[in-house]
């Protein structure tokens, strides 16, 4: 009687994870960040945008499309700027792998950065720094509503970023007001931002650097 108890006990046990596991499915949405190339037209999908934004977009077209590796290449030779995914997002989680091309300078300070709740011209913004310093977090968020500077480069728990040339992995998580970020698999970051909701994107500042593995997931 027993053990005929626990075998019922466990089916229904196995059946209730398995609804939990299709409530948080249906729950969540996963948004395709890697449709087409930026210069193709299709602006639902990307725009170039201008850093400070009341500046003219270069002509150079320094973003590309490697369509068969699934990356996007920025030749970092077009001015500062970043490139801008046409649509909002409120609660998500944001995966995405970089890594920069190694230049034979001495002393380069490669430098980019991934976006996330920024405003439609970037005139407030918040980033996931790339570089050899390290990954963290700062930008100009609205603070009771004057945009604010932050950085949290001394608050990092530790520099994770892997040399020029080796793949690094940024995840970035914003529920409500708090965001995340976790490089190579470890939060270094959490802080508070004043934007509800934004736009993602990736920066071009003067070193070439891929980008690969785009995931967009949103969260209810």
């Amino acid at each position: 009687m027993n053990r005929r108890f626990c075998q019922v006990a466990a089916r229904v046990a196995a059946l209730f994870c398995l609804v939990v596991l299709l409530a948080l499915s249906a729950a969540a949405q996963s948004a395709n960040l890697f449709p087409a190339s930026p210069e193709s037209g299709q602006q639902e999908v990307w725009t170039r945008v201008a850093i400070p934004p009341d500046h003219p977009v270069s002509q150079v077209p320094q973003w590309h499309i490697d369509s068969a590796k699934k990356q996007i290449v920025c030749d970092g030779n077009g001015g500062h700027e970043w490139l801008r995914f046409n649509r909002e997002f409120t609660n998500f989680t944001f995966h995405v792998k970089w890594r920069f091309t190694p230049v034979t300078t001495p002393n380069p300070k490669y430098n980019s950065g991934v976006f996330f709740r920024n405003n439609l011209d970037g005139s407030i913004w918040h980033q996931a720094q790339t570089s050899l310093a390290g990954g963290y977090i700062f930008g100009l968020t609205p603070v009771d509503g004057k945009p604010t500077r932050f950085n949290l480069q001394k608050q990092m728990t530790e520099n994770r970023v892997k040399p020029a040339g080796q793949w690094n992995t940024y995840d970035i998580r914003c529920v409500g007001d708090t965001c995340t970020l976790a490089v190579n698999g470890k939060i270094v970051n959490t802080t508070k931002v004043g934007q509800a909701k934004g736009y993602v994107g990736l920066e071009a500042e003067g070193y070439q650097i891929t980008f690969k593995d785009l995931r967009l997931r949103e969260l209810k």
